[in-house]
């Protein structure tokens, strides 16, 4: 699995990549839109970013899947969002918009896991790798 520092490194040099190219290159991904979602630290209290895939996308709904590579461990910005649900998500094109994040329930996830690996088969590979069930999450505009 990868290391925090490769996920970090990985994670910067998109955002440098989005930068540098002012945009244009670096919201999308193996058919998929990038959107950036921006958690609050759980023991710092700052704002922590991090760039993702959105497999899925149910009306104003954005799915991401919480993977870290079939890793163990969850990812961190899984862990934030539980504390802190309040998010901002930025996709291409788009103001950074204020979202409500929350873990799909069991039965939202019975229905949706299918989706979401019919079209991107590296989530099934990524579950195959660990015991824990990967989380969809939900990222809902706030009312």
């Amino acid at each position: 699995m990868p290391s925090d520092l490769v996920l970090k490194a990985m994670n910067a040099i998109h955002r440098t990549v989005l930068t540098v190219s002012g945009g244009r290159v670096g919201w999308a991904a193996w058919d998929m839109p990038v959107l950036k979602l921006t958690t609050q630290g759980r023991r710092s209290g700052r704002p922590r970013s991090v760039m993702l895939t959105s497999p899925l996308q149910e009306g104003t709904t954005l799915v991401v899947v919480a993977s870290r590579g079939g890793d163990d461990r969850p990812p961190a910005w899984l862990l934030n969002l539980q504390e802190t649900p309040e998010v901002s998500v930025t996709l291409q094109g788009e103001p950074t918009a204020r979202m409500r994040a929350r873990v799909a329930t069991a039965a939202e996830r019975h229905r949706l896991w299918p989706l979401v690996v019919a079209d991107h088969r590296n989530y099934a590979a990524y579950q195959s790798r660990t015991t824990r069930e990967i989380a969809l999450v939900l990222l809902e505009p706030e009312a």
